[in-house]
């Protein structure tokens, strides 16, 4: 990725990557099955514990950004054994905003007791972990724009929420008069220590959204459904079930990431590899917090994909 003048970086090319990850029309209905395995998979998983869901949301407009970083230096921060791609390791930030959140029982008095924290921007910064033969996500950190979440997260969940003044301009409409829909970004910042994240986002008006092609690079980051979290000496996962995410390819540039470079060094020396975004999944359901045994640091370990 290349810079202007001014330092901040320019779009950079992600043909390759939309390649991996939008499909052909002739294969549209094995993509749909195979993401529709991954997803029903998944649901049974969730479902094959007492009570679940716990919560059901809406989790709208969302983008993806990855970045490809130094594996040694990811599992320094990471607790679970990383799950790595042919050795290569990932950090993915998701920026979305979650709607409605409220409990899966207790109807409309138990959404009202929630509302006050149910809707909320999230800029989530996630990894690939694995726990056994099942794959996930790690979360290095999360910035919420809600102070209550903020409170809740790490000792109900085990999440890593921090207060962020977060400003997202997801906008993505197709009109006759705009056929190229229009260019966007976001902002967030940590009053904590004034970082930010800044960037820009064009969408590739060339392709629709679809789903993740099979075995595609963007299949293996972004259809994922168990969490694992740590904080404060206790280790937990909790399980998500949605529909498969409908994506496009997007071109992204970063005009600021001190955000991530003050909490994390390594992404000074990260490559962004691609983006996407997505409209959003509905009905998302939210499982319990399930506490783990707690070992020693894992050893990395490869996964094998060909792309």
């Amino acid at each position: 990725m290349s810079r202007d003048n001014d330092g901040s970086e320019k779009f950079q090319s992600v043909s390759d990557f939309s390649q991996m990850g939008c499909s052909g029309s002739d294969k549209g209905s094995e993509l749909q099955e195979r993401s529709t395995s991954l997803s029903e998979a998944a649901r049974r998983r969730l479902l094959s514990l007492r009570g679940e869901p716990l919560f059901i949301a809406d989790w709208e407009d969302a983008l993806m950004i990855h970045y490809e970083v130094d594996a040694e230096l990811l599992q320094c921060v990471t607790p679970f054994e990383l799950d790595l791609l042919e050795g290569r390791a990932f950090v993915s930030l998701v920026a979305f905003t979650m709607r409605g959140m409220r409990p899966r029982l207790g109807g409309r008095f138990a959404a009202w007791l929630l509302k006050p924290i149910g809707t909320h921007n999230f800029l989530n910064v996630r990894t690939y972990a694995r726990l056994g033969a099942e794959t996930g996500i790690y979360f290095l950190a999360e910035w919420l724009s809600n102070r209550f979440s903020v409170a809740l997260g790490p000792p109900v969940f085990g999440l890593p929420y921090r207060f962020g003044e977060i400003d997202y301009r997801h906008r993505f409409e197709t009109s006759s008069a705009n056929p190229c829909r229009g260019a966007s970004g976001g902002r967030v910042r940590d009053p904590a220590n004034n970082a930010v994240l800044n960037y820009q986002v064009d969408l590739n008006s060339s392709l629709e959204p679809r789903e993740c092609e099979t075995g595609s690079l963007q299949e293996w980051l972004m259809e994922r459904y168990t969490a694992y979290t740590h904080v404060g000496g206790r280790s937990r996962f909790f399980r998500v079930w949605h529909p498969p995410w409908s994506q496009a390819p997007v071109e992204v540039a970063i005009a600021d990431q001190s955000l991530l470079e003050v909490n994390w060094p390594f992404f000074r020396d990260a490559r962004v590899m691609g983006a996407n975004f997505s409209s959003g999944v509905r009905g998302v359901w939210m499982g319990w917090p399930h506490r783990l045994a707690y070992g020693p640091r894992p050893r990395l370990r490869e996964n094998t994909l060909v792309l």
